[in-house]
């Protein structure tokens, strides 16, 4: 791969409700940035091009058109190209790899890429029905009062069915994910009190929501921007004598993959049935995360120290450690019962993931790629895994319909 490095970035207090705070979508885009900028030590007249990753503002907000807002937050980006990308929950990525392209072909030499979701200044039954717009509205659960945890819980009675799923490792999932967002200053949960209760299968401290799921089962609804700055060799040396940097040390994307597939979760488990070379639930999924770890040239996912993984439901993460290779697929208990916090042999979401640390929607992909290259600077506090060299992320939109994948490395 052509290198891409990433200079820097920043991720809004995902705890701050922004409207309740009597603020607006344009100042959590301006608040993202104006601290990405200041953190990377960078200028606005430095960025060739901007990308921003976000679901629906239209329906939380009334705003498109996002680009634009560069221009307001600082003068210096007046002229800017700018972009914005749509994939549900992996907008970001999406936006991400807009911006890796854009300097692998040599048009720009250092891009700016902005996730962001305001998503807590509407009701609840609100925020579900617009949330829905990532699967086929209409054509997929129709009878649920909230579609996404009722298409999450077809997955785990999938996992059920097949694997016999002792929902013990879905509590400890959760578990995990509420312990490490108190090491997080930025989570949403971080002041959260977790009591034995709350993860337990107690209808009063830990409510069905929709099948199996239970509300310590699901992510957060937040309101977030995260930003990361990415360049080219060329411009991130030049960045590293201005700052008195070695680039050798700096995180690099040295990794990437992206899947697709058929928009209703109960077709792609149906096509997935049909494929007789794999075992995987969702094939797809674990060909993304195959294809950035070959492009990084790595062997396996047991060689990552690190992983950020789209835990929107605790049966998501869950998943996804079988997908990656790191337990023999629905054995994902497997790696668990050897740990999977901040001394694992793989640490699993130290932010805390999207249950712990908070998921606006657009923000997630960039986010997770901001504190992979936080980790591998050794710049993430009481979140740091020791010695983290190489962390991956993987990131999932609607019922896996879009996969991202990226490892970060130094």
């Amino acid at each position: 791969m052509t290198p891409v490095y990433i200079l820097g970035g920043s991720q809004t207090d995902f705890a701050v409700n922004w409207a309740r705070a009597g603020h607006d979508l344009f100042d959590l885009f301006s608040a993202g940035l104006t601290a990405g900028l200041d953190r990377a030590g960078l200028k606005a007249s430095q960025i060739d091009v901007g990308h921003v990753g976000n679901f629906v503002s239209e329906l939380f907000t009334g705003q498109a058109h996002l680009g634009g807002f560069f221009a307001e937050v600082d003068s210096g980006f007046k002229g800017m190209p700018a972009a914005r990308h749509e994939a549900a929950c992996a907008s970001g990525s999406m936006a991400l790899m807009a911006a890796m392209a854009d300097i692998e072909s040599g048009r720009y030499a250092c891009a700016c890429v902005l996730g962001i979701e305001q998503m807590r200044n509407v009701d609840g039954a609100t925020g579900a029905d617009h949330l829905a717009a990532a699967a086929w509205r209409g054509r997929e659960n129709p009878e649920a009062r909230f579609l996404w945890p009722a298409q999450f819980a077809e997955l785990a009675e999938v996992y059920q069915q097949r694997y016999n799923l002792d929902r013990q490792w879905l509590r400890a999932w959760s578990e995990n994910a509420f312990a490490n967002a108190r090491n997080n200053p930025l989570a949403q949960t971080r002041q959260w009190t977790i009591e034995a209760a709350n993860l337990a299968e107690d209808d009063t401290a830990n409510p069905l929501i929709e099948g199996s799921l239970r509300k310590q089962d699901c992510g957060q609804i937040t309101d977030g921007a995260a930003v990361v700055f990415l360049a080219n060799a060329d411009f991130t040396q030049a960045w590293c004598r201005q700052h008195g940097l070695d680039i050798e040390q700096q995180p690099r994307v040295a990794g990437w993959g992206h899947s697709g597939a058929a928009m209703r979760l109960s077709k792609k488990l149906e096509q997935a049935g049909a494929d007789d070379d794999t075992e995987f639930v969702l094939p797809h999924v674990a060909d993304a995360f195959q294809q950035a770890l070959n492009r990084a040239g790595l062997r396996s996912a047991a060689q990552l120290d690190a992983a950020e993984l789209h835990d929107c439901f605790s049966i998501t993460g869950y998943m996804l450690l079988d997908h990656m290779g790191l337990a023999p697929p629905g054995q994902a208990h497997e790696v668990m019962a050897r740990g999977i916090g901040l001394k694992g042999e793989v640490a699993i979401n130290p932010s805390g993931g999207l249950i712990g640390l908070g998921h606006p929607v657009g923000a997630t992909g960039v986010r997770m790629v901001a504190d992979a290259a936080r980790q591998v600077r050794g710049e993430a506090g009481d979140m740091q895994v020791d010695g983290a060299r190489c962390v991956a992320t993987l990131n999932v939109g609607g019922s896996a319909t879009t996969v991202a994948s990226f490892v970060v490395m130094r």
